[in-house]
């Protein structure tokens, strides 16, 4: 088998570091952030938002506890292991109390990812605001530093509670590693239940907000984006922190948490867990923790060796932070997979163990980190303003808003094509070479650069909001533009963010699956039985549904927001005029209660799904719903995505009048720019609602059925036991 470079001692020590070295470098870019000086709404949300997941949170941890224990009828006697029925393992009940522990565990870090970022997002938005005054390079600097702040701070967390809670699980657990990564799988779903409740109550909240201030703002009554006069602005801008950054930084920290789980609980039924050998055993954390490593190295090429003097210069800046972080990411792995494998092991395949050489396992996680990055040019391609795709969109406007939203849609299904084939190449080779375990290693390697990920998607709503602070403060036209100009490239960046994540959740979900029929004890899921039928043609059923349900939300609440702000219009006196203040609190009410009533429906479709099926139609037809809903939720949300993010800048190329073609079609308020506002406000709850949660629908059902495997293995199916 051949031995390992990096000793256990070396790994134990490896991964924390480097953990403690992206908590630190990100408090450094706080630092930065902070000096810039303010002369002396979101987070109300939030506790409201977390009072309501909070009481889920303990009722399902309940539910946990309970099925799983009930596996063995809640005995606290060892049982023969699964896999090798010679061996001892510990009672079905410590599982149940481990994942129960692991899923708070999840939930508490996911909530706390979501808070931070939005904490910080707000503490730079107004700063970022104030450095555009020096001009562009100094805001972008400060935008991305706090963009960086988020993203290191949630890879790093994520990588470091997860590291303790295995370290501490193994106290009890001792030699039964498949008993106790099975138990760690909690911590995954408690990551995605929250990232879901934070998207879909996010966006639900910031798209009323948004389509209520364009509507009557900029069709009906002709002022600018972000006008201090319009009711609903600052509804708007607190959704951006809510929506975008809280709801973000939930959902890639969940797919973060299940891939490794993933990648862990094959990993310990395969020769690393079998034989013990920690270090091999960890090399999904270790690929993590030198992604954090990397994307610091990337971070400084941004804000410290080369400096951006022009706007034309933001998009590139941003997209070489992309190509830095892959290139460094793949020696790396290299690196890491020379030090911390044997040169060949056995990996889990479905009942039989299949020979591995490392190499093998490095172009799995390259793979993925590749296709991540095609998926992200891919995306930039279709939703950037400087290619032709945009263009085209814009040009449609020209005959109004239904021909405008005809080449929308027909943009967003294109776009659906390429990152299809990446992520069936990715699939196909990882899989070939290291069966289910490869998948998971090749998400891990599209997510291993997270921390730039992260702080490329945070930087969108940060310079979004600095352009509303100008706009509302009424500072001059100049600055506006600066901010302006960020905010084109931070839209751009904020689509290619969305492009890595529904990838990343592809991948997360099958390798899921993988370990799910494997847990469940599936030789194999044949489509031809009527059993998995049923299921296929369900699951992928359900995306629609769920997409119903989200953009039927933000509908109703944009109704209502409407309705407001046309009645502040035309009953409050001097409102026009600017001599009075509109009532901003009334719209952010609005916001608050519809997200929060309507985030709950949309929710428990994902949550309840697995356990109805799996209870009452048992595992085969569970396995056809999951597979389902993978394949149509991904096509789904890249659509969704790409079709709002081109529309949102198709608007914006009309209204920066940069080249002929825009200027033929402007200035704001023509024709062909009312057109645009009319595509941006349909694709807003496209892009930052319905397609961003599908991404979170997809792995979270994945992961659920993981959790409960043993359950629907022992007591599902009931339906078809009874005929």
């Amino acid at each position: 088998m051949g031995g390992v470079i990096l000793p256990d001692l070396g790994a134990e020590i490896l991964v924390p570091v480097c953990a403690i070295i992206g908590i630190v470098f990100s408090l450094i870019q706080w630092l930065f952030v902070s000096k810039v000086k303010l002369v002396p709404g979101a987070t109300s949300f939030l506790f409201t938002e977390y009072q309501y997941v909070g009481i889920f949170m303990v009722a399902f941890a309940i539910l946990i506890f309970l099925f799983l224990g009930s596996v063995e009828g809640f005995s606290t006697k060892t049982q023969p292991c699964t896999y090798d029925p010679l061996k001892t393992c510990k009672p079905a009940l410590a599982t149940a109390v481990f994942s129960t522990v692991s899923f708070l565990l999840g939930a508490f870090t996911s909530v706390v990812s979501g808070f931070l970022g939005m904490k910080i997002a707000t503490y730079a938005n107004a700063r970022t605001t104030l450095e555009a005054r020096k001009g562009v390079g100094k805001a972008f600097i400060t935008a991305f530093r706090s963009g960086a702040v988020m993203g290191f701070l949630l890879a790093a967390n994520g990588l470091l509670v997860l590291f303790i809670a295995i370290n501490l699980f193994k106290l009890y657990y001792g030699d039964d590693w498949a008993g106790l990564f099975e138990a760690i799988t909690g911590y995954g779903l408690g990551g995605s239940s929250m990232a879901l409740f934070g998207r879909v109550g996010g966006g639900i909240y910031t798209k009323a907000a948004d389509v209520g201030a364009d509507l009557v703002g900029k069709l009906e009554r002709n002022i600018p984006e972000d006008d201090p006069r319009n009711p609903a602005v600052i509804a708007d801008n607190v959704g951006d922190n809510v929506g975008d950054i809280a709801g973000m930084g939930s959902d890639l920290f969940g797919s973060y948490a299940e891939s490794s789980c993933a990648a862990l609980v094959v990993a310990s039924i395969s020769s690393f867990g079998i034989n013990h050998e920690l270090t091999p055993m960890l090399y999904p954390l270790i690929i993590s923790s030198v992604g954090i490593l990397v994307c610091l190295l990337t971070t400084l090429f941004a804000t410290d060796f080369f400096e951006i003097k022009a706007v034309r210069e933001i998009e590139p800046a941003l997209k070489k932070q992309l190509i830095i972080s892959t290139v460094l990411m793949t020696v790396g792995i290299a690196i890491v997979s020379w030090i911390a494998l044997p040169s060949s092991f056995t990996i889990f395949n479905f009942g039989t163990q299949k020979v591995v050489k490392s190499w093998q396992l490095f172009l799995c996680v390259a793979v993925g980190l590749w296709a991540g990055l095609i998926i992200g040019f891919v995306t930039e391609y279709y939703t950037s303003n400087a290619y032709s795709p945009v263009q085209d969109v814009a040009d449609s406007c020209r005959t109004g808003a239904a021909t405008n939203v005809i080449f929308g849609l027909a943009l967003g299904y294109k776009s659906v094509i390429i990152p299809i084939f990446a992520i069936a190449v990715s699939i196909f080779v990882s899989f070939s070479f290291a069966a289910m375990y490869g998948i998971a290693v090749a998400a891990l390697g599209m997510l291993s650069t997270i921390a730039t990920g992260l702080a490329i998607d945070a930087y969108g709503p940060i310079s979004d909001n600095a352009g509303g602070i100008a706009e509302m403060a009424g500072m001059s036209h100049r600055i506006r533009e600066r901010t302006d100009a960020l905010d084109a490239a931070g839209n751009t960046t904020a689509a290619i963010g969305k492009g890595f994540a529904i990838g990343s959740a592809a991948l997360v979900s099958l390798a899921l699956f993988g370990a799910f029929v494997s847990r469940a004890s599936i030789s194999t899921v044949d489509v031809l039985t009527p059993k998995v039928f049923i299921g296929l043609i369900v699951g992928a059923m359900l995306p629609y549904w769920f997409s119903a349900m989200t953009m039927k939300s933000v509908g109703s609440a944009a109704l209502k927001m409407v309705e407001e702000v046309r009645r502040q219009f035309n009953s409050i006196p001097g409102l026009m005029e600017g001599t009075t203040k509109p009532d901003y609190a009334t719209c952010v009410k609005i916001s608050t209660d519809a997200s929060i009533k309507e985030m709950i429906p949309p929710g428990a479709l994902v949550m309840l799904t697995p356990l109805i099926v799996g209870i009452f139609f048992g595992v085969e037809t569970l396995s056809g719903v999951l597979a389902g809903s993978l394949v149509s939720g991904v096509q789904i949300a890249i659509s969704a995505s790409n079709t709002g993010g081109a529309w949102d800048n198709a608007k914006k190329y009309i209204e920066a009048g940069a080249s002929e073609h825009a200027r033929a079609l402007g200035p704001k308020g023509s024709d062909a720019h009312k057109a645009a506002v009319i595509g941006d406000t349909i694709g807003d709850p496209l892009k930052d609602t319905s397609g961003p949660s599908l991404n979170i629908l997809i792995k979270l059902m994945a992961v659920e059925s993981l959790v409960f495997a043993p359950f629907f293995a022992t007591h599902g199916g009931l339906l078809f036991k009874i005929f």
